[in-house]
């Protein structure tokens, strides 16, 4: 047996416009609320323990210095790196800055919180 990766929390300042957003970014819906302002969201009918894990935005102020050691990665499923670039910068995303070169096949963005993940170029089959 193994482990799976079932759910990822990352702490929200504003945990409402930040599940709103990664909603719209991964198709996810709101699959939960906790007593403690946790907002909890995946995939629509799969929810908690499915193929894909779920997002759980934790209230948190505490201040974040420097880059996350952990950040995610999306690939876009049905249009190409560049279609999809412009859609998450619709949405909130903005281009953010953590060495690159310039030369890289992916872009790093940064959601509205400043919580930086990564726009990778193949495009994959939706689960």
């Amino acid at each position: 047996m193994a482990c799976r990766i079932s759910e990822l929390v990352l702490d929200a300042a504003d945990p409402d416009r930040l599940a709103a957003f990664w909603s719209e970014v991964l198709g996810y819906v709101e699959l939960g609320r906790e007593d403690d302002g946790s907002i909890e969201i995946g995939p629509p009918d799969l929810g908690f323990g499915g193929p894909q894990p779920t997002l759980v935005l934790s209230p948190g102020s505490a201040p974040r210095p420097g880059k996350l050691p952990l950040h995610i990665d999306v690939n876009a499923t049905d249009r190409d790196q560049d279609a999809e670039l412009e859609r998450l910068l619709a949405l909130g995303a903005r281009p953010a800055d953590v060495g690159q070169t310039g030369t890289e096949g992916w872009h790093v963005l940064a959601d509205p919180e400043g919580n930086e993940f990564c726009l990778l170029r193949a495009r994959i089959r939706p689960v």
